[in-house]
This record gives C-alpha cells, sequence and structure tokens, in this order.
C-alpha cells in the first residue's frame, strides 16, 4: 500500500513539474525598449527538407504567432512576405492573422514572420487545437496548407499559460 501511495505521490510531483516547465516564458527588450513575451517554438511540420515551427509571442497586449520557417528565403526576398495568415482550428473554424513583421534574427539565421491575432480570436486560440495553416511566402517553397501533426495542441497550450499569468 505504501509503494502505491509513493507511486501516486511521485506521478502528481512529476506532473506539477511538467505543467510548469509547460508555462516557460522567457522574455526579450525590443529594439525600441519593449518588452516581447514568448516561449521556445514548437515544430508543427517537418521532412527532410522543410520545417515550420511556431510560437506565440505578446507584448502583454497583442497577441502574435511566429512562424519560424526552414529554409529561408534571403532578406531582400523575406521582406517582400506581405500575406495573411489562414489558421483552421480543431472546432472547424478559420482565421485570418494579419501580417504584421517579418525580421532576421541572429545574423540573420533565423527568419520569423509574425501574425497579429485579432483580440476576439484569442479566446477560440486557447481553446482548440491548430489544425491547419495556409502561408502564402513569396520567394520560398512556404506556398501551400500544411496539415499539422506535431505538436498540435501548442498554440493553445501557451496561449493558456500567458492568460493564466495575467489573471
Amino acid at each position: 500500500m505504501k509503494k502505491i501511495r509513493f507511486l501516486v505521490l511521485f506521478g502528481f510531483v512529476f506532473l506539477s513539474f511538467d505543467l510548469a516547465a509547460q508555462c516557460e516564458i522567457k522574455n526579450k527588450v525590443q529594439a525600441d525598449g519593449s518588452m516581447a513575451y514568448f516561449f521556445e517554438p514548437k515544430v508543427f511540420y517537418t521532412t527532410a527538407s522543410k520545417s515550420l515551427k511556431i510560437n506565440i509571442v505578446t507584448d502583454k497586449e497583442h497577441y502574435f504567432i511566429a512562424l519560424l520557417p526552414t529554409p529561408f528565403p534571403e532578406k531582400k526576398e523575406g521582406k517582400k512576405i506581405k500575406d495573411d495568415l489562414i489558421m483552421h482550428l480543431a472546432n472547424n473554424k478559420t482565421y485570418k492573422l494579419t501580417h504584421y513583421d517579418t525580421q532576421y534574427r541572429d545574423n540573420d539565421s533565423i527568419m520569423q514572420v509574425l501574425y497579429l491575432m485579432d483580440a476576439n480570436d484569442v479566446a477560440d486560440f486557447s481553446n482548440y487545437e491548430a489544425v491547419t495553416a495556409e502561408i502564402n511566402m513569396q520567394g520560398t517553397e512556404f506556398i501551400r496548407a500544411y496539415n499539422f501533426k506535431l505538436h498540435k495542441g501548442a498554440i493553445m497550450k501557451q496561449l493558456q499559460c500567458f492568460l493564466k499569468k495575467e489573471d
């Protein structure tokens, strides 16, 4: 009986550490002096030649979905990306996120495209898994719909962490 109690207690402790690790929010001071809060990007799509990572970024007022494609175009071509992102969630609804910015970071070794989430859609994104993204990134091979197989709940979980911290 003591062994079972120990295993149950150990399971709860392990689970609580896992949940705490999922809400590990990082921050970075932007060039304009404002603070950006984010999570490590999660892989949503991957093949031998391509991958797409996604994470949530916020300034505590607005929420953005950040896409990090690999491979990505050189800066001259990448700055032409202006189309909006179309996301399909598990609630069978379609959402349009406005293109906000295309950034090259870490000496141009990472490209990040930010899409602004409509404030009215934040609740749905925090309650339903991501299913598909329709992306038009001119100058890349990323001009199609991506059906997510990996970490479909990452956007939802990251938003839940941000919203929980703000309460």
